[in-house]
Formats: C-alpha cells, sequence, structure tokens
C-alpha cells in the first residue's frame, strides 16, 4: 500500500506498526505527511509556483536500565529502514528527566485512512483573480506581490501501549503587498482552505491604505495613543504564549516568575477581563486533539505523545490562569499539566466593532498595520522590539488623514494587555511575522494610550 502522491513509499500506517514491531521495548512513532502548494507573485505577474510532497519518520525509543530511565530520539525523511531508526533511537538513549509512563490507549477511527493531500487546485480561486487584480494595479500605479500558500500535514501517531492516533491538518496563508510611489501596504489572511476566498477583498484594502498615505506627515518618537489591528495583537500574543513555561517561571527566567520564587499564576494581569486560550476543538480554528512532538522541550515531553488536548485558558478575567507543564513537571510542581496547542485566541467578553469603529473613537492616534522583526530584549519582562511596517497612520477626528514615518518600538506584550483601554471583536488574523509558526489565531484590535514608540525608523 502507498500514500497518495507518496509514489513507491510504504503507507504511514503500515510504517508506524513496522516500527514498534522492530522495537525491543517501549516505544513511540511518529509519521509526518506534508503535502504543500504555493504561488509567488511580484511585479503585477505570478512568478513562480511549486508543489512539495515530504514525509518525517521519528522513532521515541524508552529503556530502563538499573532503575533509570532512558529516552532517545531518531529522525529521517522519506522511505525510512524503521528497524535500524528504532536502533539509532535505542543507541542514543540517555537519562530523561521527563520521564512518565507512555500514554496509553485506542486506534483512532481511520487511522489507516491515506494521508490529506492538496494541490494547485487549492489556490484556484486566488489564482483566479490575480491576472485581473495585476491588470487593476497596474492601471492605477501600483505594484503588487506576494505570496499564497497550502499545506496539509497528516500526523500518525503510534505507542507499544496500543495508541493510534491519526490528524490531518490544513493550513493555508495569504498576503499581498502594494507599493506606489514610495508608499506600501501589506495584508494578509489565514484560513484552511481557500474556497469561496478571492483576493479582490485584500487588493481594496491595499488600495485603501495606499490612498490614505499620499499624504506625509512626520510623527516624533515617544509614547503615543495607538489602534494595533487583530493582525499585530496577534504577533505580540504569539510572544506571550511562546514564553507560558511553567519550570521556566519557576526557575525566574520569566515574566511569570514571582519575584522571590515560584510563580505568577493568580495574579490579575489586566484591569480588562480578557481570556487568552488555545483550544483544539474552536472552530475554524482546529488543530490536532492530541499531542505529537518529537523532542522533549522544558515544557513538553515526548513521554506526553499521545495525550489528549482540550481547551486551555492561559489567561481568564484578566488572570494568569494557567503556565506549560508536561506530566512529569506538573507531577514535581503539584500542579496539572498544560501541553501546548496550535492555536490562539484572545477575547474581551461583550467587546464589539472592528478596528475601522475604534479610528471612528479616536480623537488622534496612530493606527499600526503591521510589526516586523520582533526580537526578545528581557525575557524576564518579556519586553520586545521591533519595526513597524508598510503603514503607520495618523487619525485626527476619527478619520484617518495621513501616513507617518516608521518607528523601533519596545513593548512587552504583558504590559500592551495591561494597559490596554478598548477591544473590538476578535476575528480570525494572520500575523506578519508569527505567520509561519502560528496561523490559527483570533485577536481583537487593541487601544493602547501610550505605546512606546522609542525611535524613529528610515525604515521603508
Amino acid at each position: 500500500m502507498t500514500g497518495p502522491g507518496a509514489g513507491y513509499l510504504p503507507h504511514p500506517a503500515e510504517v508506524v506498526d513496522a516500527a514498534l514491531a522492530a522495537a525491543r521495548g517501549p516505544c513511540v512513532v511518529l509519521v509526518e505527511e506534508s503535502h504543500g502548494v504555493d504561488v509567488r507573485y511580484a511585479n503585477n505577474s505570478a512568478t513562480t509556483n511549486g508543489v512539495r510532497l515530504d514525509r518525517k519518520v521519528t522513532a521515541i525509543r524508552v529503556v530502563e536500565q538499573e532503575g533509570t530511565v532512558l529516552s532517545g530520539v531518531a529522525r529521517r525523511s522519506g522511505d525510512v529502514d524503521v528497524a535500524a531508526l528504532v536502533a539509532e533511537a535505542e543507541g542514543a538513549a540517555a537519562p530523561a528527566g521527563d520521564a512518565a509512563p507512555l500514554i496509553g490507549g485506542t486506534a483512532d477511527a481511520g487511522f489507516d485512512a491515506d494521508p490529506g493531500t492538496t494541490d494547485l487546485g487549492a489556490l484556484e480561486t486566488v489564482l483566479g483573480g490575480l491576472a485581473g487584480a495585476f491588470a487593476r494595479s497596474e492601471r492605477g500605479g501600483t505594484v503588487l506581490s506576494g505570496f499564497a500558500d497550502h499545506s496539509v500535514v497528516t500526523t500518525y501517531l503510534g505507542s507499544t501501549t496500543g495508541l493510534r492516533r491519526r490528524f490531518t491538518q490544513p493550513t493555508g496563508s495569504l498576503q499581498l503587498v502594494g507599493r506606489r510611489d514610495g508608499r506600501s501596504a501589506w495584508v494578509g489572511v489565514g484560513a484552511p482552505d481557500f474556497a469561496g476566498t478571492g483576493i479582490e477583498g485584500l487588493e481594496d484594502e491595499v488600495a485603501r491604505r495606499l490612498d490614505w498615505a499620499s499624504r506625509r506627515i512626520d510623527v516624533p518618537a515617544g509614547r503615543h495613543q495607538v489602534v494595533l489591528p487583530p493582525s499585530a495583537v496577534g504577533d505580540l500574543m504569539a510572544f506571550l504564549a511562546a514564553s507560558a513555561g511553567g519550570l521556566e517561571a519557576e526557575e525566574g527566567r520569566t515574566v511569570f516568575s514571582r519575584p522571590g520564587g515560584g510563580t505568577r499564576l493568580g495574579e490579575q494581569l489586566s484591569p480588562l477581563p480578557f481570556g487568552l486560550w488555545s483550544d483544539p476543538h474552536a472552530d475554524g480554528l482546529e488543530c490536532a486533539p492530541f499531542l505529537a512532538v518529537g523532542a522533549s522541550s522544558a515544557n513538553s515531553s515526548v513521554f506526553d505523545n499521545g495525550m489528549a488536548l482540550e481547551r486551555t485558558d492561559w489567561i481568564r478575567e484578566g488572570r494568569l490562569e494557567r503556565l506549560e507543564y508536561h506530566r512529569s513537571g506538573a507531577a514535581r510542581s503539584g500542579t496539572v499539566p498544560a501541553a501546548p496547542v496550535d492555536n490562539l485566541l484572545l477575547v474581551l467578553p461583550g467587546a464589539t466593532g472592528s478596528v475601522d469603529d475604534m479610528v471612528a473613537r479616536t480623537e488622534r492616534g496612530l493606527l499600526l498595520t503591521c510589526l516586523w522583526y520582533i526580537r526578545e530584549v528581557d525575557p524576564q519582562t518579556l519586553l520586545l522590539t521591533g519595526l513597524t511596517r508598510d503603514g503607520v497612520y495618523v487619525v485626527e477626528d476619527g478619520r484617518v488623514v495621513g501616513a507617518a514615518n516608521n518607528f523601533r518600538f519596545n513593548e512587552s506584550p504583558v504590559d500592551v494587555l495591561a494597559r490596554a483601554t478598548e477591544a473590538s471583536a476578535a476575528i480570525r488574523t494572520l500575523g506578519r511575522e508569527g505567520a509561519t509558526w502560528l496561523n490559527r489565531m483570533a485577536m481583537p484590535a487593541l487601544r493602547v494610550p501610550d505605546f512606546n514608540m522609542s525611535t524613529v525608523s528610515r525604515a521603508v
């Protein structure tokens, strides 16, 4: 049996079973089958498109030696000699500080089904709209560039405990940049597929922003009232979520460490009752309902592979509710395990409206459309630095009156939540920088009265 599009490769479920049969003791096997397509465009014309096929096989071997539990990992791509892979994992076994009993269970219905696939037909609505968008932009003196991609990754997980899990994850992103007379604007969307999604809405938004920028207004560095759209909020919250490790907080190394020892669990982080959570079953943001990791980290463990994932509230009613712990770390710390989930939602209960509604209520401030080149400066405060890009707009008396220069900013997403005074309804969004590693997000726009623009940037 072979998987579709895999040609000579054996079926992923057969690979899992063969590798487990070759193991001489406890073992977990992961097979990730990835199919992807993309199209890139620049200077008002499509430039390249491609199809990608990939398979990664990971073996995790658990060995008990003189009362010590060891674990070893080996990974290969393509057509894999699974017996050799398992032997390699066993040979790499070393004492495991995260040891726990392997997750038990039964087989998912359809575990042996074929992996999901994609092809350029998944981008049909995008491709169909590009020719018209290019022609209209050419007439209006605008140059469009960007890319669209779609991937389907099917994960097969098996364990010598009898557990068999399978999940197919579709992921799409569409980004568009427009340039005109030295001005630029960016928009992007994420979706599981692009059925019924055209490029016209993005084209219209790019044109609107370029029109806004026909007037240039120099704005000095300093603290400014800003409206952050959902995409920019998503980039900031992705950094917050990535810093929510419980063991690291206990060691005093993160923004969630309590001075004098321990963590800030239970502490009020924001006067507004924000909720920040992950949920594999969130409508439109569905992701794997079980943990599948090929290596242990401070927050997740190979021993936890196959652990069921449910909604996890990281922040509830403005308070820090949970931090990430693998089972072993949670047992040592006297808390409950919380594994990473591949989506993120930030919601202010009762919040309604949109970015445009918030702009209409702004007497004077800045609208930041996207953030770029974000880097962590200080993990103990989660201070980030980065640049604004492709559109910072000046708002006066409820309307956009021009474009400002770019800035370097210095802000902590934890502080941003603490100082936010207003939020819109949450919508699915795509971060400009975080899109490649956290595609599934629902975020509101936020009003921050004193966002720190530390210096003026000459970036365009």
